[in-house]
């Protein structure tokens, strides 16, 4: 009984459990909150961890940019902060795709039951303005998948660059390594600058889908 318990807290507590979405919509919905107004609080989460992400790379290119600078002191505090900065990195990296999956799960549940239900409609003026709504929604919904993937895409790029150049520090604590590290600086600035670029978009459609489905 006390497995049982801890499942079912489980299922409204923890609605990215696998497996477990279609029980959380139910759950959810049984208390007046659909589809819905989730997907609206998913894209908000999205956008705020797209913020927080900027915040973070930033923070990195500036840890970078004082690895390059580097003039005394311990070589090997400069790569464990190097390095922790990439972690934070690659952590907010992956709390946006988290988020990102989460919001294509339940758009995916939205769309299907609005699409299932314009067959339950006996007035087919009524159907007719739903089916149009639904298809008005979906377009402004891949506007913003198209937005949010392309941000996503720029991320990864980023890490791989911040690995490379911490794992060569790593292995190379000298003034030399440090040389070879301001060659790559230029490159990993502008990489970052177009990310944040384009995460800036993708808030600012966010933002827009946001006030378009709350309409």
């Amino acid at each position: 009984m006390k497995n049982i318990t801890l499942t079912c807290v489980l299922l409204v507590a923890m609605p990215l459990f696998n497996g477990c979405q279609s029980a959380y919509y139910s759950a959810m919905e049984q208390v007046g909150i659909h589809k819905r107004d989730i997907l609206i609080d998913r894209v908000e989460d999205t956008r705020d961890a797209q913020d927080e992400a900027q915040q973070q790379f930033v923070s990195a290119l500036e840890q970078f940019r004082s690895v390059v600078n580097f003039n005394g002191g311990e070589l090997a505090e400069v790569y464990e902060n190097l390095q922790e900065e990439y972690g934070r990195s690659a952590a907010a990296a992956e709390a946006v795709s988290d988020q990102i999956r989460k919001v294509e799960d339940v758009s995916e549940a939205l769309f299907d039951e609005w699409e299932d239900e314009l067959d339950q409609y006996t007035s087919a003026k009524l159907r007719s303005q739903s089916a149009r709504s639904l298809q008005d929604t979906r377009a402004r919904y891949k506007t913003l998948h198209r937005s949010l993937k392309k941000a996503e895409a720029k991320m990864q790029p980023v890490l791989s660059a911040l690995l490379d150049n911490t794992l060569y520090l790593k292995h190379n604590l000298n003034a030399r390594a440090i040389g070879s590290l301001k060659g790559e600086y230029a490159g990993i600035r502008q990489d970052i600058n177009r990310l944040l670029a384009e995460m800036q978009r993708s808030i600012k459609a966010s933002d827009q889908f946001i006030i378009e489905m709350k309409q």
